[in-house]
């Protein structure tokens, strides 16, 4: 049963809001070196809590999408060029925040030639560069199934490789109009083939209207493409022009679901109310690494 669009926000969705020094800190260095996040610019619930911990989810390739999502609050249109020097500032804010695991991200850009590839690999090569070695996971875009521009992302040798597919193949003509479920399944797919030692990572917003049989079967789906992390977050309308809610899931039923999927074969699943693709993103790698050498986390 959809809830009303105004319907409140349940008691577990209450976070408490963390407003020290090392937010602002994070701000200012972000503003000076003329950088974007998902976090600010996605309206992410975390942002208090990643910011004040010294932690960010880089943006490149400006702050406007050739992509409307109807999930999604970044900024539709008035697309820039590249900028060529975005991947050493990105890396300087790095080095400055003293990141050892950093998750970058971009805004979709079907405008470009190679869909922003050639950048995202550029980036990775700038934080390569730095002194002390950084562990990188980098959440892609499609590339509209351009099977170069994967290429290319995984020859610069990211940590993680992460592809959301964000909700159920049902809901995706209402969800994300311009996108395709089978052609991010297969780019999923495509990692795995071109590169099986490299870990794949996607995840799922709960509460646009999915049911618990369809997130099961899109689990599935997962596995088969090679991908063994999972991040299940529930959906919160970022602005009034987006979707509505239609249910909170509770924290139990997240709680289940995670159970289910490593029953399933998933290596690391992340699953709660403010789950974020990127959220906790350090901690999943660690226990990944752990249970890959043998060890129990």
């Amino acid at each position: 049963m959809s809830q009303a669009p105004h319907t409140p926000k349940p008691p577990w969705l209450r976070k408490r809001l963390f407003a020290g020094p090392e937010f602002q800190s994070v701000r200012t260095l972000l503003r000076r070196n003329h950088l974007h996040t998902v976090c600010e610019a996605a309206a992410c619930p975390n942002i208090w809590e990643c910011f004040s911990r010294k932690t960010a989810t880089f943006m490149i390739l400006g702050d406007h999408c050739s992509r409307d999502c109807l999930f999604c609050a970044v900024a539709h249109g008035s697309l820039s060029p590249p900028d060529p020097a975005e991947p050493q500032r990105v890396a300087a804010a790095i080095d400055a925040l003293g990141l050892d695991y950093v998750v970058i991200t971009s805004v979709t850009r079907d405008d470009l030639p190679d869909y922003g590839a050639g950048h995202f690999a550029a980036v990775l090569a700038a934080v390569r560069s730095l002194a002390q070695p950084r562990l990188v996971e980098l959440l892609i875009p499609d590339f509209q199934g351009e099977a170069t521009a994967l290429q290319q992302v995984i020859a610069a040798k990211p940590d993680v490789l992460n592809h959301n597919l964000e909700t159920v193949p049902r809901l995706y003509s209402r969800v994300r109009p311009q996108a395709s479920y089978r052609r991010s399944l297969e780019l999923l797919g495509h990692v795995r083939d071109l590169a099986p030692q490299m870990p794949t990572k996607s995840g799922l917003m709960l509460g646009l209207g999915e049911t618990e049989p369809e997130v099961i079967a899109v689990l599935n789906d997962l596995l088969a493409a090679g991908c063994r992390i999972l991040t299940l977050g529930q959906y919160l309308q970022p602005i009034a022009s987006r979707l509505p809610v239609s249910r909170y899931w509770t924290p139990e039923e997240f709680k289940s679901l995670r159970e289910q999927a490593l029953t399933m074969g998933f290596a690391q699943v992340a699953a709660g109310p403010f789950v974020r693709s990127s959220y906790e993103a350090k901690n999943v790698y660690e226990r990944l690494d752990l249970k890959k050498r043998g060890i129990q986390p």
